[in-house]
């Protein structure tokens, strides 16, 4: 990566210290497209080249302050799953109790006599019931998927190793 100065790497509204600040989202957005692309066995190392050499305690933490940003990210995208993952049972068990009211109404319909009318319902109360099972079976089956992607990716980037170059 190459930058004119360190300060390109950080976000500038962010008023917290150096070790805690956010990178800029263009820095950020580079670098995980960057890792993105690496195999998944593989360990991490990026390298600044700088044309304005930063202060020397900027420079001995930048590798601290770009790996707490990605552990902090890891951990958000870590909540992200528990929470979705807590939709999930709460949609699943939403989705089984109208599942079971449908098969059971449609059950009691199909044994009335109302003729086609009562197919048409007791079908269309089996297909409603089902239909409820949407939401927690795409929970369960793709949506985990991504969220646990990206926060073993920000775990790997938490143990990225920064080499600052300076440019001649």
């Amino acid at each position: 990566m190459r930058l004119r100065e360190l300060a390109q790497m950080f976000n500038s509204m962010d008023p917290s210290p150096f070790i805690d600040r956010d990178l800029d989202p263009d820095a950020e957005e580079f670098v995980v497209g960057w890792a993105r692309e690496q195999p998944a066995d593989r360990e991490f190392e990026l390298a600044i080249h700088l044309a304005t050499p930063p202060p020397a305690d900027r420079a001995a933490g930048l590798q601290d302050a770009v790996r707490n940003y990605f552990r902090a990210r890891a951990l958000t995208k870590l909540l992200e799953f528990r929470q979705l993952m807590a939709r999930g049972r709460q949609t699943l068990l939403i989705g089984v109790t109208f599942l079971a009211v449908c098969l059971t109404l449609s059950g009691l319909v199909a044994k009335a006599p109302w003729g086609t009318a009562g197919v048409i319902l007791s079908e269309s109360l089996t297909i409603g019931g089902w239909v409820a099972m949407w939401r927690p079976l795409e929970i369960y089956l793709y949506d985990w998927w991504p969220v646990r992607r990206e926060q073993r990716l920000f775990e790997r980037l938490s143990r990225l190793q920064v080499r600052l170059l300076a440019d001649p």
